[in-house]
């Protein structure tokens, strides 16, 4: 690779360093500080042959940082890039690498590849902007390189819509902290955005839709306001393209199949199992209506893969493949000829065929496909690579089998949860998936040897958007999330030392605020962690800042600067609530958080579940039961357990013998996320937990009446144990979204009086 020379006169003034750990992110694999100084004079100059892209992209960078005067003159400070060895043999994370060099004289680049080149100027921006006060940057060589190839962040813009330049400024925020993939969901129930020349009733009549669904889901009220139509061009699409490309990012396009269809089969009903008429969804959630699998079907996908793929010039091909009920195909005589005709097991073998057929169409046009984990129903198609959004299990199970996975599960990779405490955050889908947790993430799942790892491709952070109307909506939900899946995707996070990691992300504010981004400030809000204890359960509290800024209230009232200190765990043992805030010069700093406690005789109790609940919504695990803290039924945050498929078992050890007379818990109903009420609950009790006895049962009536609060006469009891048995609705029936699949179950408190 040719030398490049870049020329640096800058004006700075002293700032304090510590050459302990500089504030850059992701943090790179190695850093090691030299003796000395890079000393800056007092002007910039840029000369030298320089590639066209990177070049500019730097100028335009430096310039924001700087405010710079960019002449052309001789100067004595040299940046060079040269070449590191090159071999047929590389990996993607190989062509990546990069060793950035600074010392007293001179600052020099080695890399492989241009985007090895570019993840370099990455870094150095962000050593430039941390220096820029100063007149002296440490001397340094970083040598530096990602773990996984994929590092991805999608957008969904078929629940909201967002124009061109909102897209390029999403792709810029992935530009700055190296993640080298946008997926970009294109189609879906709700609207299709992307230009399809051969068929245009996509656009004019499957790109609107007559209100949208708004509030929580369970309110089932809407907005009246016609939305759309809303689409890019074909020119549009190549322009993102475009500037994804100069950023040495891939954009690879979602077309949904053989699910969330109904925008298209909206312009085009013939492509359905019946004859509609069809209408883009207004709610959220999944719907019955899906493609069928017929020649005139395959022909349509055909074509609009066709134009896609000339618009794309991505590796991979998303094609969704989830959440497809096969309600329509189980009733659909042609569907059941094909199952037959081609010796398919059932339905999800027709899943399994849909899904061959268009793959082998792609790979004749020289690309893959890639879908989410539900395209392993009914057997992989030979080249696919799978998305593993449900948990590790899709993941896990195309490793195992050769094939190349990325891992995104919800419960650490779903940027529409929650990620403060729902009271003082905007309506989102639910979960709770705060900062923390993300960079907790090992995208390699234990049950993978070495070998099996290597098909661990990377990982991907999602944003859906049902409950996100906005830009600046967007930009909240993904930072500062997005900075902890950026170390993440690079391998260098480690969660042990995550406060360094919070540090440097409060840092980065700075920079974010000059972007003008709309970041959450939840890192800063007092976060609270119920323990069991004697007696009940101690409260916990903590905030990224200094401890002793938290002050609180056990009464209910507001807190203010002259409310207690917080200095240690809170004990619990009657109902109460506390109410938290950070205060710093006097001043309120973070929301005030409150947390509301009941306390019943099950608080801070033993609990064992026999099957644990979903890693999407397990925070707190079984003590979640137990903690004293009810869940709101409107917002699924870190109160509730999710169980798909499973019942709820809890056995619960008083310690001794207890009188108790009442038992209550709350479960759920939000069919369009497939959460439904519990079938039925079963009480039993035992004084030795082995051989327990049934005193109460109540049905599925009984639990609707009550709208999923449930509160049982169970008569005078005295026990050591008592079991609780809340049985899943299982199959979720026809007419329902979802329809064919298993139900979930959602419980929260589990209490006795």
């Amino acid at each position: 690779m040719q030398r490049i020379l870049l020329v640096f006169c800058l004006l700075f003034s002293t700032v304090f360093f510590s050459q302990n750990r500089l504030n850059l992110i992701p943090y790179p694999q190695k850093v090691e500080f030299q003796k000395g100084e890079f000393i800056i004079p007092e002007t910039f100059v840029l000369s030298g042959n320089l590639p066209e892209k990177e070049t500019d992209y730097l100028k335009k960078q430096l310039s924001s940082i700087l405010k710079f005067e960019n002449r052309v003159k001789e100067g004595n400070i040299q940046l060079e890039n040269s070449s590191l060895p090159a071999n047929h043999l590389m990996t993607e994370q190989d062509k990546e690498k990069y060793v950035l060099e600074i010392s007293p004289k001179y600052i020099h680049i080695k890399s492989v590849t241009d985007r090895g080149y570019f993840l370099a100027l990455q870094t150095l921006i962000q050593i430039i902007d941390q220096f820029k006060d100063s007149k002296k940057i440490p001397a340094m060589v970083i040598e530096d390189q990602p773990k996984f190839a994929w590092r991805g962040m999608h957008l969904d813009v078929c629940r909201h819509f967002f124009t061109v330049e909102e897209v390029k400024q999403y792709i810029d925020y992935l530009a700055m902290y190296k993640l080298n993939t946008f997926h970009w969901h294109l189609t879906d129930d709700q609207g299709w955005r992307i230009e399809i020349k051969k068929y245009p009733k996509l656009t004019t009549v499957g790109a609107k839709r007559k209100e949208s669904m708004i509030g929580a889901y369970v309110d089932n009220t809407f907005d009246g306001k016609p939305y759309g139509p809303y689409f890019y061009t074909q020119e549009q699409i190549k322009d993102v393209v475009k500037y994804a490309t100069e950023r040495h990012i891939t954009v690879v396009p979602e077309i949904e199949m053989p699910g969330h269809a109904l925008a298209a089969l909206s312009a085009y009903p013939e492509l359905a199992c019946t004859k509609g008429p069809f209408e883009p969804a207004t709610k959220w959630g999944v719907f019955d209506d899906v493609f069928c699998p017929k020649d005139e079907t395959f022909t349509f996908l055909e074509n609009v893969l066709d134009e896609v793929i000339t618009l794309f010039p991505s590796q991979y091909i998303h094609i969704g493949g989830d959440e497809c009920p096969k309600t329509r195909w189980k009733e659909c005589a042609h569907c059941q000829e094909l199952i037959k005709k081609n010796n398919l097991k059932d339905e999800h073998g027709l899943q399994s065929y849909f899904i061959h057929r268009i793959e082998k169409y792609v790979n004749l046009k020289g690309r893959k496909i890639i879908g989410w984990d539900e395209i392993l129903e009914g057997g992989l198609a030979p080249n696919a690579a799978v998305m593993s959004w449900t948990g590790i299990k899709g993941g896990v199970e195309a490793a195992k089998s050769g094939h190349f996975a990325v891992m995104t599960p919800g419960s650490y990779c779903y940027f529409d949860h929650y990620q403060g405490d729902p009271a003082t955050e905007p309506n989102a889908f639910g979960g709770f998936t705060p900062l923390d947790k993300v960079y907790s993430y090992n995208p390699i799942p234990t049950e993978l040897n070495a070998e099996q790892a290597k098909y661990i491709k990377g990982v991907q952070a999602n944003l859906w958007t049902e409950y996100i109307l906005d830009f600046k909506q967007v930009q909240y939900m993904i930072f500062p999330r997005l900075l902890a899946l950026s170390e993440v995707g690079w391998g260098t996070a480690d969660p042990k030392n995550y406060k360094e990691f919070e540090g440097r992300v409060i840092n980065e504010f700075k920079v974010l605020d000059k972007m003008g981004v709309n970041y959450a400030k939840s890192i800063y809000n007092i976060s609270g962690k119920a323990a069991a204890a004697n007696d009940g359960v101690s409260y916990e509290l903590s905030t990224s800042q200094n401890q002793n800024g938290i002050r609180y209230t056990l009464d209910g009232k507001e807190p203010n600067v002259n409310s207690q200190t917080y200095q240690k765990v809170i004990p619990v043992s009657k109902s109460m609530t506390i109410k938290s805030a950070y205060f710093e010069n006097r001043q309120l700093k973070s929301a005030v958080s409150s947390q509301t406690f009941t306390i019943s005789k099950t608080t801070g109790k033993k609990i064992t579940l026999e099957q644990q609940p979903s890693e999407n919504y397990s925070f707190g695990g079984a003590f979640t039961l137990v903690d004293g803290i009810i869940g709101n039924q409107r917002q699924l945050g870190k109160t509730w357990l999710g169980f798909q498929g499973k019942d709820v078992v809890a056995t619960i050890d008083f310690g001794q013998k207890t009188q108790f007379s009442e038992i209550y818990f709350n479960t759920l109903d939000n069919k369009g996320s497939w959460i439904h009420f519990a079938k039925s609950a079963q009480v039993f009790i035992s004084d030795d937990g082995t051989n327990f006895k049934m005193i109460k049962e109540i049905g599925k009536d009984e639990i609707l009446a009550a709208k999923g609060k449930i509160k049982l006469n169970v008569g005078n009891q005295n026990s050591k144990y008592f079991k609780i048995q809340i049985e899943n609705a299982g199959i979720i029936p026809a007419g329902n979204p979802g329809a064919d699949s298993k139900a979930w179950l959602f419980v929260d408190e589990i209490g006795a009086n």
